[in-house]
């Protein structure tokens, strides 16, 4: 989900396309988040390690 939000980011920055721009640092933040939760040791997603 991180790497997904960063091409978005990416393609939305080099393509001046604004609705890309705002998806990719969605997909960032929540993939950051879930990343957090799963190397803190609680389970996302029915599973102990978010990779």
């Amino acid at each position: 989900m991180i790497i997904l939000g960063i091409i978005l980011l990416v393609v939305g920055f080099l393509l001046h396309i604004g609705f890309l721009w705002t998806i990719g640092i969605v997909l960032l933040v929540i993939g950051a988040i879930l990343w957090i939760l799963g190397s803190v040791g609680h389970a996302v997603g029915g599973r102990r390690h978010y990779w």
